[in-house]
C-alpha cells in the first residue's frame, strides 16, 4: 500500500473535511471517493460531460466533491478542437480547466492522436503522405501548445494496436508508417515537456497477446529514448464475460519498467435489466481493477468514464446494455461506488 500527497494538496489546507484553496475557493469532499483515496498515492477521476457540468448543478457539485482529476470526454478531440482546417474552437476545453482549476483539480487530456473523431476534414484523398504528417505534427503542437503547463497528463496516442497485438490500420499508420507513435510523443513532449506523457487502449487490463505487444512497444520505445511515460488501461469491462483474474500482474510487470501506469476509462457494464447480483459483480469489477493499481508503485490515477448512468454512452453503443457507472440515474451511490470508497479507505 501507499501513501502520500501531491505537491498541490501540500498548498491547500484542509479544516473539518473543507479545502481552501490557495485562490481562496472552497470545496467540501472529505465524504466522497476524493477523500477517501486521499494518501494513497493514487488519484481519482471523472471524464466529463460538459453539457452536463454546465447545465446540471447537482453533476457539476457531484464532479467537484467527488474527483480529484477530470478528463474532458469530447470537448479535447480533434474533431471538436478543429471541426474546419485552422479555426479551433478551444472555448470548452478552456471552460474544463477553468473549472478543474477552481476545485483543485488536475487535468488528463483526451486524445492527441486517435484514429476516430477525427474533422471531417481531414482523409486521405485530399492530402498527400508528406501533408498528413505535416498536419498530425501541427495538431499535437497546436493542442499541446495552448494547454501548456495545463494539463497534468496526456493520452498521447490511442488505441493503436489490435487484439492480437498488431499495430492497428489506421489513417496515421498508412500515412506513417509505424514511426508515428514514436514521433507524436517527441513532438508532444516538446510542445509541453511538464506532462505525463501516456499510450492508451481498451482490452490492456489484463495478459495476453495484445498486453505483451504493449510491453515490447513500451519497453523498445524507452529503450530509443521515445517519452513514453505512462501506460493507460481503459478498463472497460461487461460482466456477461467474466471478470479478468490477473490484472494485477499485467500492472506488475509495466509497473517494473518504470513507466507510470493509470486505468483511464473505468466502466463495468451489464446486460439489463440489473439484479442484485449482477450490481455486486459490477462492484467487484471496479474493485479488481482499483486492488491491482494501489498494490503497485507507480499507479497514480483511477479513472471512471462516467460516474453517474444519468450521463452515459454505453447504451447507445451497447443494445440491452447499461447501468455502467458507480451511481445510478439519481446520482445516488451503487454497490461499486461504495466498494470503490471502501478500497481506498483500507489502503490509506
Amino acid at each position: 500500500m501507499r501513501t502520500g500527497l501531491g505537491a498541490a494538496a501540500l498548498a491547500a489546507v484542509t479544516v473539518l473535511g473543507v479545502t481552501v484553496l490557495p485562490n481562496g475557493s472552497a470545496v467540501a469532499h472529505d465524504t466522497g471517493l476524493r477523500g477517501a483515496a486521499r494518501g494513497t498515492g493514487t488519484r481519482i477521476g471523472t471524464a466529463v460531460d460538459m453539457n452536463a457540468l454546465a447545465n446540471d448543478p447537482a453533476y457539476k457539485a457531484a464532479v467537484a466533491r467527488e474527483f480529484d482529476t477530470v478528463t474532458p470526454e469530447n470537448v479535447m478531440k480533434w474533431s471538436e478542437v478543429e471541426p474546419t482546417q485552422g479555426t479551433y474552437n478551444w472555448g470548452p476545453a478552456d471552460d474544463l480547466i477553468k473549472f478543474a482549476r477552481s476545485n483543485g483539480q488536475k487535468v488528463r487530456g483526451h486524445t492527441l492522436v486517435w484514429h476516430s473523431q477525427l474533422p471531417s476534414w481531414i482523409n486521405e484523398t485530399d492530402f498527400t503522405k508528406a501533408q498528413l504528417r505535416d498536419l498530425l505534427r501541427r495538431h499535437i503542437f497546436a493542442e499541446a501548445g495552448h494547454f501548456k503547463g495545463k494539463i497534468w497528463a496526456w493520452d498521447v496516442v490511442n488505441e493503436p494496436l489490435n487484439e492480437d497485438g498488431t499495430l492497428r490500420d489506421t489513417i496515421w499508420l498508412r500515412a506513417l508508417g509505424p514511426g508515428y507513435i514514436a514521433d507524436a510523443f517527441r513532438w508532444a513532449h516538446q510542445a509541453d515537456p511538464s506532462a505525463i506523457l501516456f499510450i492508451n487502449d481498451y482490452n490492456a487490463e489484463w495478459l495476453s497477446p495484445k498486453t505483451d505487444a504493449y510491453y515490447k512497444l513500451v519497453k523498445d520505445l524507452r529503450r530509443q529514448h521515445v517519452p513514453v511515460q505512462g501506460f493507460g488501461m481503459q478498463g472497460h469491462l461487461g460482466i456477461q464475460y467474466g471478470l479478468p483474474g490477473d490484472v494485477l500482474e499485467n500492472v506488475k510487470r509495466f509497473d517494473a519498467l518504470g513507466v507510470k501506469t493509470a486505468f483511464t476509462e473505468v466502466d463495468v457494464r451489464m446486460i439489463l435489466p440489473s439484479d442484485q447480483y449482477r450490481t455486486q459483480a459490477q462492484a467487484e469489477g471496479f474493485g479488481l481493477m482499483l486492488r491491482a493499481c494501489l498494490l503497485v508503485k507507480n499507479c497514480i490515477s483511477y479513472t471512471v468514464w462516467g460516474f453517474t448512468d444519468k450521463y452515459n454512452w454505453v447504451p447507445g453503443v451497447f443494445s440491452g446494455e447499461g447501468e455502467a457507472t458507480p451511481m445510478d440515474d439519481q446520482m445516488q451511490p451503487k454497490p461499486a461506488y461504495d466498494t470503490l470508497r471502501e478500497t481506498f479507505l483500507l489502503a490509506r
